[in-house]
């Protein structure tokens, strides 16, 4: 009768495990030195090893050569335990035995001596499900059984043991199995039953079981079912319902694009093909985190479930992106996963969430637009690129140089009005506040802290050779301007009413501040004031 290959397979000694080192280096000394305790509880996910450990915990106990470490296999102790037909090794499932009732019928049980070997082992599955009347009746019993007695209990959800029976045991946490140990195992696997598959191929069905031996396994024996003695990645891929890489990778090629169109071609492919939406949302979550751990990585790395090939992929799609991005893109994503469980209408949902993705890339954060406005040579906010452009596209275009203003007024107004001309206005403010003293070759300029740095750029230099149209140094110094100005002038105006003068006329019409009015809809301006009369 055929036996599937997980079974097949299935580790009848330490050596044979794959993983866990932690617990097989526990359990080797503990026997070694005869140092076995009455109660052990196992928990971690599924597939990654429990009934397997306490299976071979219970042959090395048993085996007439023991107990030790290394049982040889071949007594009829070891192999009883191996095919399940032993009276001393009793398995219970407690899905299904879980009452007060099965507890005290145990508790019965364990008061005889085994009957042929040296321990009697209880080897509890699914051990959280017990109800808490039955883990009070076996209470005493696992606190102090007789010295021939040892309890291996096994569960998924050691939080749902009472602390009461936690207390009395061992604990040992299973790991999710390691996928290169994992691949390779499968590869020994192929190897031996004559299948040939490429490490791609392995990759997809170690991936499928999510760090489960045995659910990676069960994907290789309907694999092999599907598609006979030779694998392909594409063909397990279809067969287990998975996500070809070119799918995720459109989406991937959209958001780095900014297409949305493409996005919506995407979901209508797959509404078509039948495929399962839901499902489609959870692989691509995980899609976009594995993008955001290679583009932190920067290279091959365990922390993904991956083959080399496909990593080397996954990090030429990462390099389009910004960290910030995919972290953006990877809480999208799980939200719409969400959204998508308790959906009446999925495709609608899908096509939103994917949407939303392509808007969020175009997103530009609240201080680069305020930065901009006043960013020296800035015409405007600029407008985020797409993460697909290169960095250098995010840098604004300087405005081209503006002819030095007509002769005529004095040094500090024609300097004042190349500045606004040339769209520096705070170049031009920290102009107004600064004392200027001309002397021969020598401007020197008197200006507060605050504004040092400002009369320091380039661009205010480049300003006052324009405007002197002659060689000339400049000093820059710190200190309080000493020029006495003139009352400031300004136009008042109520929330509501409009402002009425020339000044507040130009003022509007000025192309910086409509396009700050742009940003914020429902700015006002309240007053204006008139930095021409304050010239010396």
């Amino acid at each position: 009768m055929y036996q599937v290959i997980a079974r097949k397979y299935r580790p009848q000694t330490f050596a044979e495990l794959i993983s866990q080192e932690h617990v097989k280096t526990t359990l080797e000394n503990a026997i070694t030195q005869r140092r076995i305790a009455h109660g052990y509880i196992f928990s971690g996910q599924r597939g990654t090893g429990k009934t397997t450990v306490a299976r071979i915990m219970a042959r090395c106990l048993n085996c007439e050569q023991g107990p030790t470490a290394t049982p040889c296999g071949v007594c009829a102790s070891c192999r009883e335990i191996a095919s399940g037909s032993s009276v001393d090794v009793i398995e219970i499932d407690a899905a299904s035995n879980r009452g007060i009732n099965e507890m005290r019928e145990l508790r019965e049980n364990v008061r005889y001596r085994p009957a042929r070997d040296r321990y009697k082992v209880f080897i509890v599955d699914e051990a959280h499900q017990i109800t808490s009347e039955a883990f009070n009746a076996l209470l005493k019993t696992l606190e102090e059984p007789p010295e021939w007695v040892v309890f291996l209990l096994c569960t998924t959800e050691s939080h749902k043991i009472p602390a009461t029976i936690a207390s009395r045991c061992q604990q040992f946490s299973f790991r999710s199995v390691d996928f290169a140990e994992l691949v390779e195992r499968m590869e020994h696997i192929a190897k031996l039953e004559g299948i040939e598959a490429d490490k791609e191929t392995l990759g997809v069905l170690a991936a499928a079981g999510e760090g489960s031996v045995r659910d990676s396994l069960s994907a290789l024996d309907q694999a092999i079912a599907c598609c006979g003695n030779t694998l392909h990645a594409d063909e397990v891929r279809s067969l287990l319902g998975m996500f070809a890489a070119q799918s995720l990778e459109q989406v991937a090629s959209a958001l780095a694009a900014g297409d949305a169109r493409k996005m919506l071609e995407v979901v209508a492919e797959l509404e078509a093909n039948g495929r399962s939406l839901q499902h489609f949302s959870r692989e691509l979550a995980r899609y976009i985190r594995n993008l955001l751990v290679e583009k932190i990585e920067g290279g091959f790395t365990r922390l993904i479930a991956a083959s080399p090939a496909e990593q080397e992929r996954m990090l030429a799609t990462a390099a389009q992106f910004r960290e910030e991005d995919l972290t953006r893109y990877l809480k999208l994503s799980l939200d719409l996963f969400r959204d998508l469980q308790s959906s009446l209408q999925p495709r609608l949902h899908l096509e939103m969430g994917l949407l939303r993705m392509v808007h969020a890339g175009r997103l530009q954060p609240i201080e680069e637009a305020l930065a901009s406005l006043g960013r020296p040579g800035a015409s405007a906010p600029v407008p985020p690129a797409s993460p697909a452009l290169p960095s250098k596209a995010l840098a604004p275009k300087a405005s081209s140089p503006k002819p030095a203003p007509a002769s005529g007024g004095s040094l500090r107004s024609r300097l004042h009005e190349a500045l606004m001309e040339s769209k520096q206005a705070n170049l031009a403010d920290a102009l107004e506040h600064s004392e200027l003293t001309e002397s021969g070759t020598e401007l020197v300029f008197t200006t507060p802290k605050m504004y040092h740095l400002f009369l320091k750029d380039p661009a205010f230099e480049a300003a006052v050779k324009r405007v002197m149209d002659r060689p000339v140094r400049i000093t820059i110094k710190v200190g309080e301007p000493v020029r006495t100005a003139e009352p400031v002038t300004t136009v008042p105006a109520k929330p509501d009413a409009p402002l009425k003068s020339e000044a507040a006329g130009r003022a509007l019409e000025h192309p910086e501040v409509q396009k700050f009015q742009e940003l914020f809809p429902g700015s006002q301006v309240r007053a204006v004031r008139n930095l021409r009369e304050n010239e010396a």
